[in-house]
Formats: C-alpha cells, sequence, structure tokens
C-alpha cells in the first residue's frame, strides 16, 4: 500500500507489517489432521464469532480438544494478538483479550505477533480498520470465495509515530468514536422503533382502530366480516417446473421468490433480480401468466413474501411463487396490507407451513386464511390513512439510512485524519 511521507508529520516513521511483527502466521483446520471438533474444550475461533472487533464467546460452537489445540502450535492465541480475516469476509479485525483464552484458530484468520515495540495494540488496530482495509479488500482473489495471502499483509505499509504520540491518538480516536457510536445506536434505535410502528398502524388498522372510536379488544367494528381468502380469489395456481430450459437474454419476466418482498406490496423488478424466459406458445404453464392486480405468494422456503403485481407486459410465476387472481368488488391494497401485517396473512400462512427441511404451503393453504372486510369506502378509507403515515415512515427511514451512512463516512473521516497528524 502506498503512504506518502509528505502527507504525514516528518518524525514519523513508514514500515511495512511484515517488518513489525515478529510473526505473522493463520489457523488451520483440525480435521485435516484428523481430530473432530467437540462439544466443549478450546475456544476455536471463527470469522462470524468477530462481532465488531470482539469475540462473542456465546457464538462460539465449534471446540477443540487440548491435543488438538497442542498440534497446532503456530496458531494457538496469545493475549495482544491481532487477527485479520484474509478469506471470505476480508478485514475484520480482533485484538485477543486474556478473556478469550485458552484459544485457537482456522485459515480465515491471520494472526498478527510481536508488534508492540514498534506500535501500541489499539493504534494498529484503528490503523488496519481505515483505509488500510479498503486496500487490502482491492487485493481479495478467488472465485467462490475471496483471499488474499499472508504475503500481501507483510507488504502493507504502517504510520509509526512515536508510542506516546500512538496512545494520545488513541484516545482522541476512541473519545470520539464512542460519540460517534451513540449517535449510531440512536439512529439503529429509531429505526427499530419505526419498524414496530409500522406494524402497530397495520394492527390497528385491521382491528379497525383507525376509522372507528371506542371499539373493544377482540371485537371487529360494526359492519365487518371475517370472509376465507379464497372467496376473493377467481382461481389459485403456481408456476411450472423445467422452465429453466426455457431462461433467455430477453424475452419475458420470470417471477421468482428473490422478486417479493415482505414488508410491502411492490414487485423488485430491479434489472439485477430479473430472469428472463422465452417459452413457446404451448408450453405448460402459461397460465401462470401475470395480469394486473394477481397476488403473488412465495410458497417455499421464504413464506410471507409477498406483491400485488404491476402492469407488466410479458411476465410468469416460478414453481415457488402462487399466483392468486382476485375478483372485482374489493380494494386489492386493503386485503395485501392486511397479509403483510405480522397478524395477518402472513401470521396464518407461517401456522399452516409443511415440511422438515425446507417450508412449503400448498395451495388449499392460500384459500383458506381469514380476512377481516369493512365495506369497500371504508377499505378504501382505510388504504389512505396508512399509506398517508406510512408515507412518513418511509421518509424517516431514508433520513436515518442517510444518517447512518453518514456515520460511517465520518468514521472513515476521523481515522484518515488520525493517520495523517491532523487529529492531536
Amino acid at each position: 500500500m502506498m503512504i506518502h511521507k509528505m502527507n504525514t508529520p516528518k518524525h514519523w516513521q513508514i514500515k511495512k507489517l511484515g517488518e513489525v511483527c515478529e510473526k505473522i502466521t493463520k489457523g488451520g483446520t483440525p480435521t485435516t489432521y484428523g481430530f473432530s471438533f467437540v462439544a466443549s474444550g478450546i475456544n476455536f475461533i471463527k470469522i462470524e464469532n468477530i462481532d465488531n472487533g470482539k469475540i462473542i464467546l456465546s457464538s462460539i460452537k465449534t471446540f477443540i480438544s487440548d491435543k488438538a489445540h497442542n498440534f497446532q502450535k503456530k496458531s494457538i492465541l496469545e493475549e495482544n494478538d491481532l487477527l485479520f480475516s484474509i478469506a471470505g469476509t476480508i478485514g475484520e479485525t480482533c485484538l485477543i483479550k486474556q478473556e478469550y483464552l485458552p484459544a485457537n484458530t482456522n485459515q480465515a484468520l491471520a494472526i498478527l505477533r510481536g508488534y508492540t515495540k514498534f506500535i501500541q495494540p489499539k493504534f494498529l488496530t484503528f490503523q488496519l480498520n481505515s483505509s488500510i482495509s479498503q486496500y487490502v479488500k482491492s487485493k481479495a482473489r478467488g472465485g467462490a470465495m475471496n483471499n488474499i495471502s499472508l504475503e500481501d499483509l507483510k507488504s502493507i505499509n504502517l504510520i509509526l509515530p512515536p508510542l506516546p504520540e500512538q496512545l494520545a491518538i488513541v484516545a482522541k480516536i476512541e473519545e470520539l468514536l464512542s460519540d460517534l457510536e451513540n449517535g449510531k445506536q440512536q439512529l439503529l434505535k429509531a429505526q427499530a422503533q419505526l419498524k414496530v410502528y409500522r406494524q402497530s398502524l397495520l394492527k390497528w388498522a385491521f382491528e379497525g382502530k383507525l376509522t372507528n372510536k371506542n371499539l373493544k379488544d377482540g371485537e371487529l367494528p360494526k359492519g365487518w366480516k371475517w370472509v376465507k381468502s379464497g372467496n376473493l380469489f377467481s382461481f389459485v395456481t403456481s408456476g411450472s417446473r423445467g422452465w429453466a430450459k426455457y431462461y433467455a437474454e430477453q424475452g419475458a419476466i420470470f417471477v421468482r421468490i428473490t422478486n417479493l418482498n415482505f414488508n410491502t406490496l411492490e414487485l423488485d423488478l430491479r434489472e439485477s433480480k430479473i430472469q428472463y424466459v422465452n417459452p413457446p406458445s404451448n408450453a405448460e404453464g402459461s397460465r401462470t401468466k401475470i395480469e394486473e392486480g394477481d397476488f403473488l405468494f412465495s410458497i417455499t422456503g421464504y413464506l410471507g413474501m409477498f406483491a400485488i403485481a404491476p402492469k407488466i407486459e410479458n411476465a410468469y410465476v416460478n414453481q415457488h411463487v402462487s399466483l392468486c387472481r382476485p375478483k372485482d368488488g374489493f380494494n386489492k391494497k386493503f386485503v395485501g396490507y392486511w397479509i403483510i401485517s405480522q397478524t395477518g396473512g402472513v401470521h396464518h400462512l407461517n401456522k399452516n407451513q409443511k415440511g422438515a427441511v425446507k417450508a412449503g404451503l400448498n395451495l388449499e393453504d392460500l384459500k383458506t386464511f381469514p380476512i377481516p372486510l369493512p365495506s369497500l369506502s371504508e377499505q378504501q378509507k382505510i388504504v389512505e390513512i396508512l399509506e398517508s403515515k406510512l408515507t412518513v415512515c418511509d421518509k424517516l427511514e431514508e433520513t436515518i439510512s442517510q444518517s447512518l451512512l453518514q456515520a460511517e463516512t465520518l468514521r472513515q473521516s476521523i481515522l484518515k485524519k488520525a493517520f495523517e497528524g491532523r487529529l492531536v
């Protein structure tokens, strides 16, 4: 990695990570050497056990014996070792504390050791978490799983102020990042509260509380009635198997589960998610051609994903999606919002799921869940109120998401200034 001396104070040094560390190695896989994982014993740390620079001990599900631990001597972890992920998720770091030990690790994590005479542990951690980790990710290679070599790590340039100055910089970074993290947590809390509020809105809507006052819990408002979902559909079907042979670069849109959503009524038709098919005119499954307003349900795997079809010139559903064609006489969005509410259709459909390995629904399940129906005029009024309030939620959600992105940008800015000597 290129670091220009002109961008740093003159008394700071630049050394390669391989010059700073006495040892840079990585873990291994015990099963390769004939050792089995055990139910308890020595902590065997993987990338998935690292969260925000810490080992989550409760997340460790695989352990190794003392014999396996001692056999893998090169990856026996010590206090102040710094772990750096070099396969899969590149650039995760974690400083090993005494409370994590005894522990060992696998080949996806590099171990940096013996650097403290040059660099303070937290200073190294922050530096690796700055733009350096982005540089390392750019060096990643591989097909199914990205990885970088230990030689790539050793060639990284580090900025080295005197140790007392490193401590002062770390203290300032921690102060600023603590304030930033507090703000981030408040944003995440607001995001979670928005999610709860959305579901509360839907619950109130289908209890009649958005349009009626003084209702008793559990009672439908006057004029409302429960109907079976099948009474609202002219037919219910699902896509045909074997259409992979019709995949094409262009043609009809082939709607799959990936095009459905959990919390909105909209079909996700981003280009990156679209599969096209070009079936012959007499292909079995032409009955599944989508019309505007059709209800589309996921019926295998991720149950409860749903969309109301927009106007599409040419589209079909695959075998994991059910197509239900609504009759006239009710507001489709009203029923759609009921379906995606946690107390509504999704709740009833998930109760009916079948299959031990892969959850699934049959078409009869889609005809038998209950729907509360007021008059058509009240359905329309409820949809208007709901969408007005949900639009406000959407705008707040967008603002929070932008603020979270800005927080990460500010974090990188703080680190950049720190390693250019402009923070203290």
